[in-house]
Order: C-alpha cells, then sequence, then structure tokens
C-alpha cells in the first residue's frame, strides 16, 4: 500500500525543523528563553517524525532498535515540552503586563531563564520518567510512520501521562486570560513601556501572545479528544503490578500500513499527532519569520555573506598596478 503523505510529509516536516529555528539567534539576545524553548524543541520534533517517515517509508522492519529507543523518548517529551514552552511564553507575556516597573535586574532574568528552563525542561524529563511506568513494551513501529511509543492503557497512566498535555494547556489558558485582563487594563502603560525597552516591542508581544493563544486552542481540544477515545474505545487495563506491566518489556510490535490503517480513528490519530509540531512550527515561522526584526537580520546575514566574497586586491596585483601606471 503506498504512503499519500510520502513525499509531502518528510519534505515539509525537514523544511519546518529548519525554518523554526531561523529566529533563534535574535530571541536568544532577548533572554527569551521560553522561545528559544519552543524553537528547538517543535524543531526536534519536526526532525525526529521527518526521519522516521523517510527510514519507514515503505516497511514495518525494526532497522535501528537504539535510535527507536531515542526517538520514541522525543515523541514522548514533545508531546508536554511544547505546550510547557508555550506556557513558559504566556506566563512571561503576564509577568510583562502585570509589572509595575521597566528596568529588570541581571538576576532577575537569570532567574526568570531558570524558572522558564525548569518548566520547558524539567516537565519533559519528568514525563520521560513517569512514562516509563506505564510503558508495556519498549515502543512500536508503525510503517509510513515510523518509531512510537506505546502507553499501557491502564488507570495510573492517565494521571502520569496522558492528561499532562491538557492540564499545561489549562493552566497556559488561566495565564492566557489574566495577560488579556491586564494587558487591556495597563494598554498605555504598556505602549509607553515598549517604546522604551528594547527586549521586546509591541508587535512581537502581540505576535507571542497570538502563537501561545493558537498553541492552547490545539492542544487542549485534541489532548481531551485523544483521552476520551483512549477511555471509550479501547479497553482500559485494570493496573496489577510493576512486573506484570513490563512483562516481556524489549517485545516491538511491528505494524504494516494495511494493518494500522484499517483503523480509521487510529489512523487520524497517528497522522494528527505527527502533523501538529509540524503545524507549530510552520505557523511560528509565519509569525516571526517575516517580522521586521527577522528581516533586519536577513539582511545583516546577506551583507555578511556578501562580504566574504568581495575580491580583495593581493599586494602583487597592488604593485602590478602602480608599476605600469608610474610608466
Amino acid at each position: 500500500m503506498s504512503d499519500p503523505t510520502y513525499p509531502a510529509y518528510p519534505v515539509l516536516a525537514l523544511t519546518a525543523a529548519v525554518l523554526v529555528i531561523v529566529p533563534l539567534p535574535w530571541h536568544l539576545q532577548a533572554w527569551n528563553a521560553g522561545t528559544c524553548l519552543y524553537m528547538i524543541w517543535t524543531s526536534i520534533a519536526c526532525l525526529n517524525l521527518g526521519i522516521n517517515s523517510v527510514i519507514w517509508r515503505a516497511t514495518a522492519i525494526d532497522y535501528a532498535p537504539v535510535w527507536c529507543d531515542i526517538s520514541s523518548r522525543i515523541i514522548v517529551a514533545s508531546a508536554v515540552a511544547i505546550p510547557a514552552a508555550s506556557l513558559c511564553i504566556v506566563r512571561r507575556l503576564y509577568k510583562i503586563a502585570s509589572m509595575q516597573t521597566v528596568s529588570i535586574s541581571r538576576a532577575q532574568r537569570r532567574n526568570a531563564v531558570l524558572v522558564d528552563l525548569s518548566i520547558g525542561v524539567g516537565i519533559p524529563l519528568l514525563q520521560l520518567v513517569m512514562q516509563y511506568i506505564v510503558s508495556g513494551h519498549r515502543y512500536d513501529i508503525f510503517a509510513e510512520i515510523g518509531c512510537y511509543p506505546f502507553t499501557y492503557n491502564t488507570p495510573p497512566a492517565y494521571p502520569l501521562s496522558i492528561t499532562w498535555p491538557i492540564i499545561i494547556g489549562l493552566i497556559s489558558a488561566v495565564y492566557c486570560i489574566l495577560t488579556l485582563r491586564a494587558f487591556l487594563k495597563r494598554r498605555a502603560a504598556l505602549t509607553e513601556m515598549f517604546l522604551s525597552n528594547g527586549s521586546i516591542t509591541a508587535q512581537r508581544y502581540l505576535r507571542l501572545m497570538a502563537l501561545a493563544t493558537m498553541e492552547i486552542l490545539c492542544t487542549i481540544p485534541i489532548a481531551t479528544y485523544g483521552t476520551y477515545l483512549n477511555l471509550t474505545l479501547y479497553e482500559v487495563q485494570p493496573w496489577i503490578s510493576w512486573s506484570d506491566t513490563h512483562f516481556n518489556y524489549s517485545h516491538v510490535n511491528l505494524y504494516p500500513s494495511i494493518l494500522w490503517r484499517m483503523d480509521r480513528i487510529g489512523t487520524v490519530s497517528l497522522e494528527l499527532s505527527r502533523s501538529l509540531p509540524v503545524f507549530c512550527a510552520l505557523i511560528f515561522f509565519c509569525f516571526f519569520g517575516f517580522a521586521d526584526e527577522a528581516r533586519r537580520n536577513y539582511r545583516k546575514a546577506y551583507f555578511a555573506v556578501i562580504s566574504l566574497f568581495k575580491p580583495v586586491n593581493s599586494p602583487l596585483r597592488q604593485f602590478s598596478t602602480k608599476h605600469f601606471s608610474d610608466i
């Protein structure tokens, strides 16, 4: 059975992995840890899924078990890392909207970055540990998709793994509402602050707000629907013990495309889960890849590259020119 998404999906995924990190340098300069984490995690997720779709484009053979161990863990981590990075973004926007002073000390910036790192890196790492508790076997391989983590459908799986994106999305939604409220309440003061602060402009603030809102609107409904499907379509198994859950843990399920595509809802779920990081990356680039600051940096990069190829007069050429002009 031919893959209807090949080669479109890997081309889009790998392109998105590059595009989303294009604005990274100037966001690093502005100490935007949440935005940088969003770019990095989204790029890693797209790169991982794009590589998988190329390697397993027509087969489900377990070619690279070590890679699949890494790849499946990246999928687990990025499923909460992207919403967590969005939480960092909207949390920072709320801090800006509610602050009373423009000046921020270096220590305060450092502390803010550490908090963002604890959310944007700490939560995904913790999720890896929690998901391992309810991972029934090593991983699955779906032809045309690639390696995929397996979560045993048992009651502890919901608080330990499945509902994390929903919880993070709800917390982000609360921050988003508070931010909009503070922004509308202090609009004039914030406009003045943006004019006097070079690290964030009004346009960048609004773009970040739009990005965070869109991510929340995608995360909560999709994660909730996925949880609903797990509860209603698939039998929830009782938790017996650690040894029962991890019995024959090294086992790997291999699914040819003709088999897994027979399950229409499962197919939609798989395709949606691997398309979301690509969508997030492309939306991010649309928001920030064409902004004024981006065009300024593209111009700088262009002239920097051009300067490398400018002809430089060598000493011999200078001597020859002077010699013949004297004659």
